[in-house]
């Protein structure tokens, strides 16, 4: 059993543009347009926009000063056209419950405690509780017991069902049953795809210095991949200093 007090963020996956469908497309309708990103996203961005006004090769010229006017609109319908996939670690059940509240926009796969054994499983610890020494000491004690009791229902709900043939039937009934002792602070893994839409509005909702320690963490991992990843759609971030330490995200176009 370890302790985890970090989560991690990996970016698995982006969008790839078919330039040469987008030719056809203006070709057939005798249109000429070109941007000077590179970024899939923002390039699909920028045609679905033109696309509504058939205005391409007119009005403003850059992805930059394009994506920039849609933020200053609140035309957001725009960047539910982005995508990208995300792998998030070392976080707990606690974390994944807020996080699936995101539902528009989003698509979650998260790892299963029927099937995956648990007595081998991490926990994820407050930094507020980790900090001092008693209450560390509280937390770990309750970890422990439930991480016992945990084992202990897996056996003997394990010989509950051994008239079961089927030996992955036996093992799912049993962990299915004991995962009701295991505690909110199991880690757990998450496979998680978004729209650029949907990520600007959890980074606005959960790098917001009222958000939990936890979830605010993540959600600043996933605003600093995206500034990379696509300046154009979030480099309108700024980070502000909160009281506890911890950084938060804000600007001045918010609910786009």
């Amino acid at each position: 059993m370890n302790i985890i007090r970090e989560p991690k963020v990996y970016l698995t996956g982006r969008q790839v543009v078919n330039e040469a469908e987008i030719q056809r497309f203006l070709g057939e309708h005798a249109l000429t347009w070109q941007t000077d990103t590179e970024v899939g996203a923002e390039r699909l961005c920028e045609v679905a926009g033109r696309l509504c006004y058939m205005s391409f090769g007119k009005g403003r010229k850059t992805n930059t000063e394009y994506i920039g006017h849609i933020l200053e609109v609140g035309h957001g319908s725009v960047l539910e056209h982005a995508t990208w996939n995300f792998i998030i670690t070392g976080v707990s059940r606690s974390f994944t419950h807020e996080l699936v509240r995101h539902r528009a926009g989003w698509a979650f796969s998260q790892l299963s405690q029927r099937y995956v054994d648990e007595s081998e499983s991490d926990y994820v610890e407050p930094d507020i509780i980790a900090g001092d020494p008693e209450l560390h000491q509280i937390w770990l004690a309750s970890i422990q017991a439930s991480h016992a009791a945990y084992v202990k229902l897996v056996d003997k709900l394990a010989e509950k069902y051994a008239e079961y043939p089927d030996k992955t039937m036996r093992r799912k009934l049993a962990r299915q049953a004991a995962r009701s002792v295991l505690p909110n602070a199991t880690e757990t893994k998450i496979f998680v795809t978004a729209n650029g839409r949907a990520l600007r509005h959890f980074i606005e909702l959960r790098c917001n210095e009222f958000a939990d320690v936890e979830i605010r963490k993540v959600a600043g991992m996933v605003l600093e991949i995206m500034q990379k990843e696509a300046p154009n759609i979030f480099g309108d971030y700024q980070w502000v200093d909160v009281p506890d330490g911890t950084k938060a995200a804000t600007t001045t176009h918010r609910k786009v």
